[in-house]
């Protein structure tokens, strides 16, 4: 008996103990708590403690009640926790508007005075306060003679070059080109040799198509005496100075001139060229007939015509090129295997010269002697003359710095540089008192941790109260503008302002104002853009005063702040992406022209240095273009992560190719229809009204989407078919679920399809709290008929929120007004086509009655008093939707009936 008592008090507190447990760990206070060990070991304690007491001899019943004492003590602790919690974070959750102001106070002052956390009592350029020692023997390294004499090495290291393939290739093309007029010079001077080498040796060849035309008319005229005077039988040549009987062809057409005079006469015998080509003519004579000389002599004639058309084109070339190739070369006198061969050797030789590489700055010596040397293998030696011109004038350097590999070895070689370290004793001194700190003095006592860093908390106060009278001035400006901020707008507004200097301390000078502005002015209108830019921009201006010294210049802060001044005030304008990106050059242009307007005026444009302030604008140009984009990309992943509603956001959901909206108008085409009528009508009040035209459009185009749900469970849906609440419901009850419904399911697809919350506020709100009065009305009936059944009006309205905007609240009346209207049109439609013609048309007095009547109806139900709307805007809404209809339903001309016959001739 006793161990069933005790497994039944046991099995209790365990099931209590468990229970405790699981609501413990719900709330997360245990197994992330690092005192959850302690626990389980004092619920282990306190169960062995109880096993001991239920054994000894005490009373059961005091044991009892010590436990259960205990485990309400125990219980009353963590409720008492949770209450602190609790209380903590319901006042976090009501005070989250100061939190939010904490958080951007002290983010904002912490990012802006980053420079005053770790500042130095003693500074570079100042006096010290006292002389100051070394307090240990240590070495330090002087950071400014290692980085000299690392620079010095990383100069004086080698160059690692390459060989330029381009400047081959131009230096092969220039070769080939000289190569080839040599070639057409050539072809102009004919065939060498042009006779038998035989008969007429090379030397003799290359004299008689070279000499001068005295010498060779003096040599015809010594050949002839010679032929004469062997018939006299005479062994002696003279030279005469009759006209000789053997002519060249182009001597025979001349004129007869008279005997040269006896004094002018010129003896060639000396000439041994000239003796030469006489005695072997001489030889030919005798070997052969008269015919054949002849003949040779005439060929030697062409040959010298050529030879001269050839020198008189070969010294127009060396006229038209710059270098000195053809100057006293031996061209025209090589032979044509000679000459074969030399281009063979000068080809030869530029490639082995080329493979070899020549650098900038060799010396032409050495180039000289160079290109000598290899010619020497390669081309006969008449015609190294030739080649070494043509190659020292076609040759350039071909080696160009290979500046990665060069800027490695630099790397490692001033990596093999060992720091420069300075030995310090103990009891040194530093500074003396009054001397100026150095750099270097600075150092040393920085290694010596002597520089005593601190906080300099009176510069951060300062800043904070200077960053809280600007927010201060944001909060007033937000309570005076339209648009209502929520936490989430403040946190973005905070983030995108953090941008701006928060790239100042990583050295980046192009910061994000271009972005800040078209963002801020794309979500939250051009007002609080330009508060946001016309705040931060004094103050980073005026940071110097405060001792903070920013990594930006002037006219760099005045060029962002421009580019943010016009993106904030002209982005909310604006309905497209292609429009934003428009402005983003705009802001590049804005950016790049104020930078470079600021440098001119105060000087700095006009000197030695005008190109880098021409360079540095067209980079802030550039990064206002840069930023621009970076912003219209993140523009859709903002709007959806803090739920932000843009005009042009707007404009894409209002867009009828959406999914929802495609599914509407094919589901429920009676709705869709319903849906455009009454976005008509409530986008016209919205403008007349001053609203917020789009929000409008966009959230009555979304009002009605939960009808998907049952479409023929509304009578815009039946299509004139029978309505199902009457044949198959048939309670009201019932089909005012069905009508209410339509408002929970419209919001499950909001949230279902991501829509913005200001989109979704149209759902619920549109309907409000209003009665379902037909459904109501039929509830009451059968009521009065069975006493059994109460009505409760709850059950008929709708679950609300009633409208919480002036938007809202128009789509809520036109939406009343709709079915209204549409009535109107219908009946009026129907006494057109009925047979009574005496019925006239309601007229738009009647209409605006209606419709007043609606309105007043929907304000004494107090369905707009959150809303915003006047009463007195009541009737100026009527009216506005009187003549939207009177629009819809515009009257027609009355045709005259035909008859029969008539229609049947005319058709």
């Amino acid at each position: 008996m006793k161990m069933q008592q005790f497994l039944q008090f046991l099995t209790q507190q365990l099931t209590h103990w468990r229970r405790q447990y699981k609501g413990l760990r719900r709330k997360g206070k245990l197994m992330r708590n690092p005192k959850s060990k302690s626990h389980r070991r004092e619920l282990l304690r306190t169960i062995l403690k109880n096993i001991i007491l239920f054994f000894s001899k005490t009373n059961d019943k005091s044991c009892r009640r010590k436990q259960e004492t205990a485990l309400k003590l125990k219980a009353k602790l963590v409720k008492t926790k949770r209450s602190i919690y609790k209380v903590c974070l319901d006042w976090v959750h009501e005070q989250r508007s100061l939190v939010i102001l904490a958080i951007a106070i002290l983010s904002l002052t912490g990012i802006l005075g980053q420079k005053l956390y770790n500042q130095t009592q003693l500074k570079v350029g100042h006096p010290a306060p006292q002389t100051i020692i070394a307090p240990y023997t240590t070495s330090i390294e002087d950071r400014k003679e290692t980085e000299a004499e690392r620079k010095a090495v990383s100069k004086s290291s080698l160059q690692v070059l390459m060989l330029d393939s381009r400047m081959n290739e131009q230096i092969n093309e220039n070769l080939q080109k000289f190569l080839d007029d040599s070639n057409e010079i050539r072809v102009v001077a004919g065939a060498f040799p042009f006779f038998d080498p035989v008969v007429l040796s090379i030397s003799t060849q290359r004299y008689l198509r070279s000499c001068p035309d005295s010498e060779w008319q003096a040599l015809l005229l010594a050949v002839e005496n010679s032929k004469n005077q062997q018939k006299k039988g005479t062994g002696r040549t003279a030279i005469s100075s009759r006209p000789s009987s053997i002519a060249a062809p182009n001597q025979e057409r001349q004129p007869h001139t008279t005997p040269t005079p006896e004094k002018t006469r010129v003896d060639f015998s000396q000439n041994t060229d000239f003796t030469q080509a006489v005695a072997e003519l001489e030889s030919y004579r005798l070997t052969t007939s008269e015919k054949n000389l002849s003949l040779l002599i005439a060929q030697i004639s062409r040959t010298r015509k050529r030879y001269t058309q050839a020198t008189a084109k070969l010294l127009q070339l060396e006229t038209v090129t710059p270098e000195a190739v053809y100057e006293e070369s031996l061209l025209l006198d090589l032979s044509d295997v000679e000459w074969e061969k030399t281009q063979r050797g000068i080809h030869q030789s530029a490639e082995r010269i080329l493979t070899q590489g020549i650098p900038q700055g060799l010396p032409k010596n050495i180039l000289q002697d160079a290109v000598s040397l290899q010619l020497q293998s390669f081309v006969p030696e008449s015609a190294e003359p030739l080649a070494k011109n043509l190659l020292v004038a076609v040759l350039k350097p071909n080696l160009q710095e290979d500046e990665e590999q060069t800027r490695e070895n630099a790397k490692k070689a001033a990596a093999g540089v060992s720091p420069v370290m300075v030995k310090f004793r103990d009891g040194e001194v530093i500074v003396k008192k009054g001397v100026q700190i150095t750099a270097w003095d600075f150092d040393v006592l920085e290694h010596y941790h002597l520089v005593h860093r601190e906080v300099k908390w009176q510069e951060l106060v300062k800043l904070g109260g200077v960053i809280a009278i600007a927010i201060s001035i944001f909060v007033w400006v937000e309570r005076h503008i339209d648009y209502e901020l929520r936490q989430r707008d403040r946190l973005l507004v905070l983030l995108l302002t953090l941008s701006v200097p928060g790239l100042v301390p990583m050295g980046l000078p192009y910061t994000t104002w271009s972005a800040l502005g078209l963002l801020l002015g794309s979500f939250y209108g051009p007002t609080l853009g330009l508060t946001v830019v016309g705040l931060l921009l004094p103050i980073l201006l005026f940071l110097p005063i405060l001792g903070i010294s920013l990594d930006m210049s002037k006219a760099a802060l005045l060029a962002g702040a421009g580019g943010a001044i016009l993106g904030s005030y002209v982005a909310q304008r604006l309905r497209s992406r292609e429009e934003l990106a428009l402005l983003g050059v705009a802001i590049a242009l804005t950016q790049g022209s104020i930078y470079l307007v600021v440098k001119i005026l105060i000087g700095q444009a006009f000197a030695s240095t005008w190109y880098i302030v021409l360079r540095e604008a067209g980079f802030f140009a550039l990064s206002g273009l840069g930023w621009s984009v970076v912003a219209l990309g993140l523009s859709p992943y903002l709007e959806k992560v803090f739920d932000l509603v843009t005009p042009i956001r707007l404009a894409e959901l209002a867009n009828p190719n959406r999914p929802l909206l495609k599914r509407l108008a094919t589901e429920t085409p009676g709705t869709f229809q319903h849906t455009l009528f009454v976005a008509t009508l409530a986008e016209a009040a919205a403008k007349e009204l001053g609203c917020n035209v789009e929000l409008v459009r966009a959230g009555t185009l979304y009002h009605d989407i939960g009808k998907m749900h049952d479409p023929l469970g509304f009578i815009e849906n039946q299509m004139g078919g029978p309505n199902k609440h009457d044949t198959e419901i048939k309670d009201p009850w019932k089909s005012a679920e069905i009508i209410k419904k339509h408002v929970t399911e419209g919001l499950v697809m909001s949230r279902k399809h991501l829509l913005p919350t200001a989109i979704q506020a149209f759902i619920p709100e549109h309907q409000g709290t209003m009665l379902i009065a037909y459904f109501h009305h039929q509830a009451q009936q059968m009521a009065q008929e069975d006493p059994s059944l109460t009505v409760d009006d709850a059950d008929f309205r709708y679950d609300g929120p009633i409208p919480q905007s002036r938007e809202t609240g128009i789509v809520m009346l036109a939406d009343s007004c709709e079915a209204a209207l549409r009535s109107l049109q219908a009946s009026t439609s129907a006494k057109h086509q009925g047979e009574k013609r005496s019925l006239k048309d309601v007229s738009p007095e009647q209409a605006l009655a209606m419709l007043n009547n609606i309105l007043r109806a929907k304000w004494q139900d107090n369905q707009l008093v959150d809303s915003g709307l006047k009463r007195e805007e009541m009737s100026q809404i009527a009216q506005i939707f009187v003549d939207v209809w009177q629009q819809f339903h515009h009257k027609r001309i009355a045709y005259p009936k035909l008859k029969a016959s008539g229609t049947a001739r005319n058709s």
